[in-house]
């Protein structure tokens, strides 16, 4: 057996049907959504949510987050759409690519607050089901990345190197066309895959709620996205020689270890239920109200 000695980019960026172009980088996003709604709907339903509450959550985290994620590419990218030669409106074309990563945990956070208003499950309990789901999501993105043949890394001679045509606006100047490139995409994909299998293990064991168990996945992606950012060519907003992504990682982590902290001294206790204090699943308030046949029949007349 013949190991390849590199990654090839895809020939295909994406489908045309007629007028219409659907880029596989949106169709990559679209399945990471369903994927983690799916999922985090069974989380939340063992939990004792409502599973319909999900759609809440999806609606308000998803439509702020690829909002703000958009805005926070192009503020840390801001030479890629302003400028000589620019097309100002690229600006909204986030399904070319584009999407920023800590700028969708930001808007779906503003997301997650609001449905957790309507639905009334608490948000940090949200956050926590949502967990392995975010991490599937964020790696199914990635392969977007690689369809757009984007975000790679610097020079390598491994056998996994990545393939980048010479004719890429990205492609580093003063390069040899065949250079290869670290693969950054696929760095993510294994680091949040293995991400997954680490804290479900970690949950299993000790059954961290109240926000904790959220508190560990900013940890572990703020770690890996620190380490994989700083292989990447691409240009970007730098403080004191580190990227603007790498500042947000380093501050993800943070804020996972005082999460984390907080809510063990404030939690130190198991988490009963993912309901916020007088509120509760509207399908357990049902059964309450039909569980004697005669106190059914007087609910109906009142209704």
């Amino acid at each position: 057996m013949i190991l390849p000695l590199s990654i090839p980019s895809p020939g295909i960026q994406y489908l045309q049907i007629g007028p219409l172009q659907i880029h596989f980088y949106a169709l990559w996003i679209l399945l990471g959504i369903v994927l983690a709604t799916i999922w985090t709907a069974r989380r939340i339903g063992r939990r004792g949510g409502e599973r319909g509450a999900i759609i809440d959550f999806l609606v308000w985290s998803v439509v702020l987050g690829i909002i703000v994620a958009r805005f926070y590419h192009v503020a840390t990218h801001w030479g890629d759409y302003f400028g000589p030669d620019k097309n100002i409106w690229d600006v909204f074309a986030f399904w070319k690519g584009g999407i920023a990563i800590f700028g969708a945990l930001l808007g779906g956070a503003l997301g997650v607050l609001i449905a957790s208003r309507i639905t009334g499950i608490r948000w940090l309990s949200f956050a926590d089901a949502i967990v392995p789901g975010l991490l599937l999501a964020q790696a199914c993105g990635r392969l977007g990345n690689w369809f757009n043949h984007e975000l790679f890394g610097g020079p390598t001679t491994l056998p996994w190197g990545l393939e980048i045509e010479s004719s890429n606006p990205a492609f580093p100047l003063g390069l040899p066309e065949g250079t290869l490139f670290h693969p950054t995409f696929l760095y993510e994909i294994v680091w949040n895959l293995l991400g997954i299998v680490v804290l479900l293990a970690i949950e299993r064991r000790w059954k961290p709620r109240w926000g904790k168990f959220f508190g560990m996945y900013l940890i572990w992606y703020g770690i890996g996205r620190f380490l994989i950012e700083g292989m990447r060519v691409d240009p970007s907003f730098a403080l004191l020689g580190i990227r603007s992504n790498q500042w947000a990682s380093l501050l993800a982590v943070v804020l996972g270890i005082v999460l984390i902290l907080v809510q063990r001294r404030r939690h130190p206790g198991l988490e009963t239920s993912v309901y916020l204090p007088g509120r509760s699943n509207p399908a357990d308030a049902i059964d309450e109200r039909t569980a004697d046949p005669e106190k059914f029949y007087h609910v109906l007349k009142k209704d």
